[in-house]
């Protein structure tokens, strides 16, 4: 877990220039998106209430590398707390394959199990402490700015 705020959590294990496009989306194929990130990613899984639940493992990325191909009518959003993180979830399959997070709502949060090429196997997971979000958010705050 995060253990001070200056600590910031890495997601990159490779250059931009390693950088493919992955694709994925819900389960019944209503929500499709492209992600521009590198082929092998740390990625985060984050214990507060909402993403313990949904089992989320979060790849953040900056707008700017997210392209949603398909399915905007097919999404639904859920806010709570602060409203700031908009959980998007597909109305017809309740699956929550991206969202925009409220430690980066500049960027999205992509639910990596939903990559087609998820493989969880290959992923390098960094715990971070959401049930004390505020004490350790900044640890996140770099991860939807370009590189």
């Amino acid at each position: 877990l995060a253990s001070e705020e200056s600590h910031h959590i890495n997601t990159s294990m490779a250059s931009p220039s390693d950088e493919i496009v992955h694709e994925g989306g819900c389960h019944c194929k209503a929500v499709r998106f492209q992600v521009r990130a590198p082929s092998r990613y740390e990625v985060v899984e984050c214990n507060c209430s909402i993403c313990a639940m949904k089992g989320f493992i979060h790849l953040i990325v900056p707008s700017a590398k997210f392209k949603l191909l398909q399915g905007e009518d097919a999404l639904t959003t859920y806010t709570f707390n602060t409203g700031v993180a908009k959980h998007l979830f597909c109305k017809f399959c309740g699956i929550s394959s991206y969202y925009i997070p409220r430690s980066n709502p500049d960027g999205f949060d992509i639910n990596v199990r939903c990559l087609d090429d998820y493989n969880p196997d290959t992923l390098a997971i960094s715990k971070f402490d959401g049930q004390n979000w505020e004490a350790h958010a900044s640890t996140l705050e770099h991860l939807s700015k370009e590189t």
